[in-house]
């Protein structure tokens, strides 16, 4: 430890002490007081000093324990026990006079350069008047300490510089640096990182004490303190600092506000400037709780925390707005991996105070095309499917007497005649049929699809697009049941959600060559919060250019500029919530509706079908079995909707139509015959035997009509989970069943 109270620039290390049962990070004192703070692997019940001491109090910070002591004699050594292991040590006297009458910062320093420490010190020398700043330093930091206090002394208002560390790692033991995007609270794909190994050198920071001691030891005289980031700035303030501010607030300290800012792009990516920070979240709403006081106005028994003073009173001043500079905060990282960029926004105030007051040229996003010319009122669909014949032609009728005006269709591996039928429905002029690129692309069948159907100049000039499969119907509620009626019942909305209602196989057990829609009634009940895949729900929205790309559920890649362009509704005409522009797939328990608009999910049709179904696999998560898990989870017939009825006529007149031309008969024909012939083949091995029987087991089929008592475990764990005791039983209207959380099966 190198130090000397009368210079203006100070490198302090504090010695830590170890025992076996704890740390003990500092003792101060002030002539016969003294203050004893611990890390958080100590237990404050095995800490004892010398009998002659008066404890005034302990307590702990972030479960790091803090003892206060009286009637010390001055220079005397004291005796402290952790867990009966004893030592000697001399506490070390307080240094508050250091920054008496100053206005003072106070923040830690975890990888950032000395070039960022000294832009930010000289701002807040400009703009607010600093006087004094109290630095933690986090890592290996001794040539970075040496840099910062060189390049300070140009600095001249600034009178004061103590650079502070211990020799004891303050992070969380299982976290990895600081500046990884994994610990950026808004970075994405958390789930896919690769981490590095875990540093509490450099982790964040978890001593929680830390705001308590350097009160104590360094702060206590100063004018007024700010508990800020080396990442964090407070704009400038017309006639006033931050420091004034506190010093003229109504209350005991100034509750500060931060939001988090980030640049589209960094002009030095490898030293990024606040000026480069020019974007926010749209869809951010929380703030960062952080502090500005007038220590002479805290009570001793209150104590100095990270984000607030617990129990000080802010007085009625709104919080005082900063910045926080991810970039900064984490410096060396690309702003797609601190937030997706599909959220980010230019903010005006940022901007501003990038051009005007720090003179600097900050990267905007790229001006955004127009799209190409729109074909008004056309509804162009985009759909995968693989071995679906016997049911393409009552989807594909259905959706052209409610007004789709274009398909596309991608097939892949069909062996049942589906892709020839295909072929032979667009030369007749009915869709478009496209093989499935996913193996040249690399991508899931779904995503491979959505992908080339955003090079067709059809889809790219259609006024409405969405994204569904064979298995789902779009049902209209109101007017004549046609698109054209829903769009005028929402005349200014451009994204309508189509939330699934599962419709289970209403115990039929065999294929027949009948219509899905007639023949299947029972379903899950509107109100249907479990499963999580009950409210999924497929997007009509119109083409834009508020969205990059197509979705499985709704349009990806939002362009933030855009996102309050946005008019998006539930399949009820509610708006949806900011918070869902993003990302939501699902409907919730406050996002959902059935008024105008549903989708009709047959997921599962009747037991043979499933056979073939869970035979040729799935189109997005295709690592996924479709068992009994998934079976259960689907086969819902705990309700009965006949709504889509009413559209039977003009279906049955449609596919009359179709059926008239003798090869597209002939072409539904072999398919019904392939599908029947597979469901054969499948059934005469003794697996699929043996899962046929299960599936319409008495126990499945009760089970189909009891979904509404489960929690969302018992549907992750599968339908062994479920007693038989509760299967057999009459429950009562609130009974509710659950299991442990598990592996979920599929």
């Amino acid at each position: 430890m190198s130090e000397n109270l009368t210079a203006s620039r100070v490198h302090t290390r504090i010695t830590t002490h170890s025992f076996r049962a704890g740390t003990l990070l500092d003792i101060l004192t002030d002539d016969q007081s003294a203050k004893a703070f611990f890390k958080n692997d100590t237990d404050i019940e095995d800490i004892e000093f010398s009998e002659n001491l008066n404890e005034e109090t302990r307590f702990t910070l972030g479960n790091a324990p803090v003892v206060f002591l009286n009637d010390l004699q001055p220079d005397e050594p004291l005796m402290i026990s952790v867990a009966g292991e004893k030592k000697v040590l001399k506490p070390r006297p307080v240094q508050t006079e250091a920054f008496r009458g100053m206005n003072v910062l106070f923040a830690e320093v975890n990888g950032q350069a000395a070039k960022s420490v000294m832009m930010w010190l000289q701002y807040y020398v400009e703009h607010h008047g600093l006087e004094g700043v109290l630095l933690l330093f986090r890592g290996d930091a001794e040539k970075l300490i040496s840099e910062v206090i060189r390049r300070s002394k140009r600095i001249k208002a600034l009178k004061k510089l103590i650079c502070l560390e211990f020799d004891a790692p303050l992070g969380a033991p299982d976290l990895p640096p600081a500046t990884h995007p994994f610990n950026c609270p808004t970075a994405p794909g958390k789930d896919r990182m690769d981490l590095p190994e875990a540093d509490p050198e450099t982790s964040p920071l978890a001593a929680m004490q830390i705001w308590e001691y350097a009160r104590h030891a360094y702060l206590n005289e100063a004018a007024a303190v700010a508990n800020l980031d080396v990442s964090d700035f407070v704009p400038p303030i017309p006639d006033s600092t931050l420091f004034d501010e506190a010093k003229q607030s109504s209350g005991e300290f100034l509750p500060l506000a931060g939001t988090l800012c980030f640049p589209w792009r960094s002009r030095d990516k490898g030293l990024p400037r606040f000026g480069d920070h020019i974007c926010r979240q749209f869809d951010q709403s929380s703030v960062l709780p952080r502090w500005c006081v007038v220590p002479s106005r805290i009570a001793p028994q209150l104590r100095w925390r990270v984000r607030n003073i617990p129990k000080a009173h802010p007085g009625t001043s709104l919080p005082l707005q900063f910045y926080r500079a991810m970039a900064i905060r984490h410096p060396g990282v690309e702003t797609g991996k601190l937030a997706p960029k599909s959220s980010l926004i230019v903010d005006d105030a940022l901007k501003s105070l990038s051009e005007n007051l720090l003179a600097y040229k900050p990267v905007l996003p790229p001006k955004l095309t127009a799209p190409k010319k729109i074909r008004e009122g056309s509804v162009t669909l985009v759909t995968c499917m693989k071995n679906e014949g016997p049911f393409l032609l009552e989807w594909l009728a259905y959706h052209r007497v409610i007004g789709v005006t274009d398909f596309y269709v991608y097939t892949n591996d069909c062996n049942d005649g589906t892709d020839t039928f295909f072929d032979l429905l667009q030369e007749k002029g009915y869709l478009q049929h496209r093989q499935n690129p996913f193996r040249e692309m690399g991508l899931k069948p779904q995503h491979a699809a959505m992908f080339a159907a955003m090079e067709e100049e059809t889809v790219q000039t259609s006024d409405w697009l969405t994204h569904i499969d064979v298995d789902e119907f779009i049902t209209i509620k109101t007017g004549d049941g046609t698109l054209k009626s829903l769009f005028e019942a929402l005349p200014d909305m451009n994204m309508i959600s189509m939330t699934w209602r599962l419709f289970g196989n209403g115990d039929r057990e065999d294929f027949k060559d009948e219509l899905t829609t007639e023949a299947y009634t029972l379903c899950a009940p509107e109100f249907c919060p479990r499963p999580h895949q009950a409210w999924g729900f497929k997007t009509l929205y119109r083409n834009l250019g508020i969205f990059k790309k197509m979705g499985v559920h709704r349009p990806k890649g939002l362009n933030a500029q855009l996102y309050d362009k946005i008019n998006w509704v539930n399949g009820s005409g509610k708006p949806m919530p900011q918070k869902d522009y993003r990302n939501a797939w699902r409907s919730t328990t406050s996002t959902w509706g059935y008024d105008l608009v549903s989708l009709n999910h047959y997921a599962v049709r009747n037991s043979e079908s499933f056979l073939v179904k869970r035979d040729r696999g799935r189109v997005n998560h295709v690592e996924r079995d479709q068992g009994l898990a998934y079976w259960f989870r689907m086969n819902n017939n705990g309700d009965e909707d006949r709504s889509i009825h009413r559209m039977l006529p003009a279906l049955r007149a449609e596919l009359e139509k179709l059926m008239s031309d003798p090869e597209i008969a002939a072409a539904h024909e072999y398919s019904v015959r392939k599908h029947r012939e597979k469901i054969n083949e499948l059934r005469a091995t003794s697996a699929n035997a043996a899962f046929y029987e299960e599936l319409n087991s008495p126990r499945l089929q009760r089970l189909s009509r009891m979904h509404k008592y489960f929690g969302m475990n018992v549907f992750l764990a599968g339908p062994a989970s479920v007693p038989d005791e509760v299967v057999e039983k009459d429950l009562a209207e609130d009974f509710f069943f659950t299991v442990e959380k598990t592996e979920t099966q599929h």
